[in-house]
C-alpha cells in the first residue's frame, strides 16, 4: 500500500487534502501530518513516505527548504495557492503540485503521475531541478503571503473560497458578508484585519466596513444625496465609497 505524509500548517487544509486523496486515490495511505517544514523532515526520516506532500509557504523551513532536505528519501508533492508563477515553474520541471484548495478534476491529474512514479526510485533532484526551486524560493519569500482563499460558513457547511471569486466583503457590527457571484458566506474576521491580509493590488478598501475587488467594480456613481456609490458587474449591490476612500476613484 502506498503511503504519504502531509504537511501544511492549516489544519482545515490538512483535513481537506487528505479527503480529496482519500476520495481519488483510496489506496494511497496518510501515516503523518506535519505543521511545518522542521516537522516534515523529521517525519520523512521516521516514517520514509513514498510521497510528501509539502506546502510552500510555512513556519520555520518552508516546503522548498524541506524538499531539499529531504532529498530522495521520498517523492515530492508541493502544494501551492493559485500563483501562475509556481505553476508554470512545475509544470516545466520534474515535480508534481496540488492548487489550493484542491480540486478532484486537477487532483487527478497529479495522482496519476504519482502511481507511474510508485515503483520508481525517488531520485535525488538533479541540478536544473534544484536551480528552479531556488529560483522559485526567492519569488515567494519576496512575494508577501496575501490570503488566497477565505474559510467561511454556509449555513452549517465549510467552504474553501479562493480570494479571486469573491466580489466584496461587507461588515456590521458581528459577521462580515463574504459575496460571491453565486452565494453569501459569513465569516467573523472584521474588515480592518482583511484589508492587511489580502492583495491591496486586488481589494480596495472603499469604506471602514466594505472591501471590494477590484475586478468586480463596473462603475462609480452618485445618488442624490451626493454619495459615491461603487457598482458591482451582475449584482444589484451598490457599495458606499466614504470620503477618504475617494482618492481610490478620483480618475473617474
Amino acid at each position: 500500500m502506498p503511503t504519504a505524509i502531509i504537511a501544511d500548517d492549516e489544519r482545515l487544509m490538512r483535513d481537506q487534502l487528505r479527503m480529496r486523496l482519500g476520495q481519488t486515490w483510496p489506496e494511497l495511505e496518510i501515516i503523518g501530518e506535519a505543521k511545518n517544514g522542521d516537522e516534515a523532515i523529521e517525519l520523512a526520516a521516521q516514517l520514509k513516505p513514498d510521497f510528501t506532500f509539502l506546502d510552500i509557504r510555512m513556519p520555520g523551513k518552508t516546503g522548498m527548504e524541506a524538499a531539499q532536505a529531504i532529498g530522495d528519501t521520498s517523492h515530492i508533492v508541493f502544494v501551492t495557492a493559485y500563483d501562475a508563477y509556481a505553476v508554470e515553474a512545475f509544470e516545466r520541471g520534474a515535480i508534481d503540485y496540488v492548487l489550493k484548495p484542491p480540486e478532484q478534476e486537477r487532483l487527478q491529474v497529479t495522482v496519476d503521475r504519482l502511481k507511474v512514479r510508485l515503483n520508481k526510485p525517488a531520485t535525488d533532484m538533479n541540478s536544473s531541478v534544484t536551480a528552479m526551486l531556488s529560483q522559485l524560493a526567492e519569488k515567494i519569500v519576496a512575494k508577501p503571503a496575501y490570503l488566497q482563499w477565505i474559510q467561511a460558513s454556509i449555513g452549517q457547511d465549510l467552504r474553501m473560497i479562493p480570494v479571486d471569486e469573491i466580489l466584496f466583503f461587507r461588515s456590521d457590527e458581528k459577521y462580515t458578508c463574504v459575496q460571491t457571484s453565486k452565494y453569501e458566506a459569513l465569516i467573523r474576521k472584521p474588515v480592518r484585519d482583511l484589508a492587511e491580509e489580502l492583495d491591496p493590488a486586488l481589494f480596495w478598501q472603499i469604506h471602514r466596513a466594505t472591501l471590494v475587488n477590484v475586478n468586480a467594480i463596473e462603475g462609480v456613481t452618485r445618488d442624490i444625496r451626493g454619495r459615491h456609490l461603487v457598482l458591482i458587474k451582475g449584482k444589484p449591490d451598490k457599495l458606499e465609497v466614504s470620503r477618504s476612500f475617494l482618492h481610490l476613484f478620483k480618475q473617474m
